[in-house]
């Protein structure tokens, strides 16, 4: 998921991205790597492509750590919040979602790898996290049902922070597989806890689910590309919605972000 957005970005403040990476092909990217093996090694290759072509932050444009560095935080956020989980001796976490949610660390973590490499040493620190959100959630590592839910907002807020615009990434095919496989990965975690929490795999209209209602606000919109889709189609308000899901801006992302850090 994040891999895509962070490459649009880089290719929106500079053009030159394409050529930059040029020298990295798809065969070269590939190459080595199985089918199965392309998902999690892909943010390690392309921590090292990115920086060879820019350096270690040094050569990064002012708009692009920006950028890296928004995500970067969210990252954190998600790799601590799971870490924190595998941690805590009173979470029970079912038997049948343990490796599940081990994956999901897994994964969350790479990418703060791969944003820290990128970044050197631009990359912002980790800041102190709060998991119960000032009290929301104070059994979040204690509840199952809490670790689950909190985890819902942490993901369904990331599928719709770095929803990215793939066609910027159209002269850069392995990029754009590589970025795809990772955003596809998120979407994923996040359907699957959704349906933990014995939801629908995707936000029907804009239900909160026992989450704030900022992480879901705009997901009720029927119209796209200007088209009232219910019209077009004759399906549901509820089924229209379904079907598509809708961006979040930095700000809206930060605020929703901003419950979570330590005070």
């Amino acid at each position: 998921m994040n891999l895509q957005n962070i490459l649009n970005d880089l290719e929106s403040v500079d053009g030159e991205i394409t050529d930059r990476l040029a020298h990295v092909s798809r065969r070269g990217l590939f190459s080595s790597l199985t089918r199965k093996a392309v998902a999690a090694a892909a943010p390690m290759v392309m921590a090292s492509a990115l920086t060879s072509a820019y350096g270690q932050g040094s050569g990064l444009p002012g708009n692009v750590v920006d950028v890296l560095n928004f995500a970067l935080l969210l990252e954190y956020a998600e790799s601590d919040f799971y870490n924190r989980g595998a941690a805590s001796s009173s979470l029970m976490v079912p038997m049948e979602y343990r490796e599940m949610f081990a994956q999901i660390r897994k994964h969350e973590n790479a990418h703060v790898r791969l944003l820290k490499s990128v970044l050197g040493s631009q990359a912002i620190a980790m800041p102190r996290f709060d998991f119960t959100a000032g009290g929301a959630f104070p059994d979040v590592f204690s509840n199952f049902q809490t670790y689950a839910a909190v985890s819902q907002a942490f993901e369904d807020t990331g599928v719709r922070a770095y929803k990215g615009q793939a066609g910027n990434l159209r002269n850069a095919p392995a990029i754009l597989e590589a970025a795809l496989n990772i955003h596809s990965v998120e979407a994923r975690h996040a359907a699957r806890i959704r349906m933990v929490r014995g939801n629908k795999g995707w936000i029907n209209d804009n239900q909160a689910t026992g989450l704030p209602q900022p992480i879901y606000d705009g997901e009720n919109t029927t119209h796209q590309l200007g088209i009232e889709i219910i019209g077009l189609t004759g399906k549901s308000r509820a089924e229209v919605t379904e079907a598509f899901d809708e961006p979040l801006s930095k700000d809206q992302v930060l605020a929703i972000a901003g419950a979570f850090l330590a005070k």
